[in-house]
């Protein structure tokens, strides 16, 4: 009577290994659980008692799959199907066109069913995206304070916004900085300043896209009411990996200069620049734009914008950050300097959508 429960009992849990996905390392090491996804150089691989564990691609000489795996190959073509392995290449039982074979080299992707649909779901959004869709960004913040013989306060926020899709990308930001002093009674402000702006590019080649922008500043000490800047043309992605994106652009813009003097100044420019963004390590990435203004209204003059900002995450919303931003105007007005410097730091909250 007690060994009929032992041999079901046995018999499902043979029946449960015979149905478990199967893969074999170089070493010898076989592990079941089931194949999720080939996630760059490494096969994400949920294991019975492990949990998920990623193994390099490199070291897996076979694999066995009992519930259908969607493989993309390097020219962009999917199989679906049971997956098994022969002489180290794959070999794919598909509903459609029957057993396919090819080359372990030639896989680019692998995914589970479900992890498939996650990434069809993805891919559909990124195509087809709403308008409050895909907005990543973050918001600085920074403080400071004394209190005694004399009495200060410094504040900086600063707020930046991308929508990027398959297409497209829309970038929006805004950067404040005020600070005051307070000794003997007698209040001074040092420091009143404000830049924003809005950038959109679209992709018109794999490499290439076109761009449209409108800048925004104000800066009570250069006696800068507003400065204000469309500027539109083209740029070309240097480099575009996971790690890095380089990208170099140019074209022209105008430029529209209102001063508390009530001075008016309207001149086209050249524009050149790049744009760096930098995965320094695994919790730490940097952003590094440089503008370049050439005066073509009044030869000679020229502006430069320079943005360099470093944040390290401490949650995943939350990160410190360090930014130091630089505007050089070779022709300001009299008694005032051509450089403007700002150096902020803080604490950095992060936002995607």
């Amino acid at each position: 009577m007690t060994r009929l429960p032992i041999v079901a009992l046995l018999s499902a849990l043979a029946s449960t290994a015979l149905l478990a996905d199967q893969i074999t390392m170089k070493n010898g090491d076989r592990l079941t659980g089931a194949v999720l996804k080939l996630d760059g150089k490494n096969l994400v691989f949920k294991s019975e008692y492990a949990g998920n564990i990623a193994v390099p691609w490199d070291a897996v000489v076979s694999i066995s799959s009992s519930e259908p795996l969607s493989i993309t190959l390097g020219d962009g073509q999917l199989l679906v199907g049971e997956v098994t392995t022969a002489d180290n290449k794959l070999v794919v039982k598909t509903a459609d066109t029957g057993t396919v074979t090819t080359a372990k080299d030639a896989v680019k992707m692998i995914r589970s069913r479900s992890e498939q649909a996650a990434y069809q779901a993805e891919e559909d959004r990124y195509r087809n995206p709403r308008l409050l869709d895909l907005w990543t960004g973050f918001l600085d913040f920074g403080y400071a304070a004394a209190r005694g013989n004399s009495s200060t306060n410094n504040l900086n926020v600063s707020a930046n916004a991308n929508r990027i899709t398959r297409r497209d990308k829309l970038a929006v930001y805004y950067t404040s900085l005020y600070a005051s002093n307070k000794i003997a009674g007698k209040s001074i402000l040092s420091a009143n300043a404000q830049r924003g702006g809005i950038n959109y590019s679209l992709n018109v080649a794999p490499r290439m896209f076109a761009f449209g922008a409108l800048d925004l500043e104000s800066d009570q000490f250069q006696s800068l009411d507003l400065r204000f800047v469309p500027a539109g043309g083209l740029g070309y992605h240097a480099v575009k990996s996971a790690a890095a994106a380089f990208d170099v652009f140019g074209g022209g813009s105008l430029n529209r200069e209102f001063f508390s003097t009530g001075l008016t100044r309207t001149s086209g420019e050249i524009l050149a620049g790049e744009d760096l963004v930098y995965k320094l390590s695994a919790i730490t990435s940097l952003h590094e734009r440089l503008s370049f203004y050439p005066n073509v209204s009044r030869t000679g003059e020229y502006r430069t914008n320079f943005d360099l900002s470093t944040a390290t995450v401490i949650r995943k919303w939350l990160a410190w950050q360090l930014t130091a931003s630089d505007r050089f105007l070779s022709d300001p007005l009299a008694g005032r300097k051509k450089n403007d410097f700002i150096f902020t730091t803080g604490l950095r909250v992060t936002f995607a959508k």
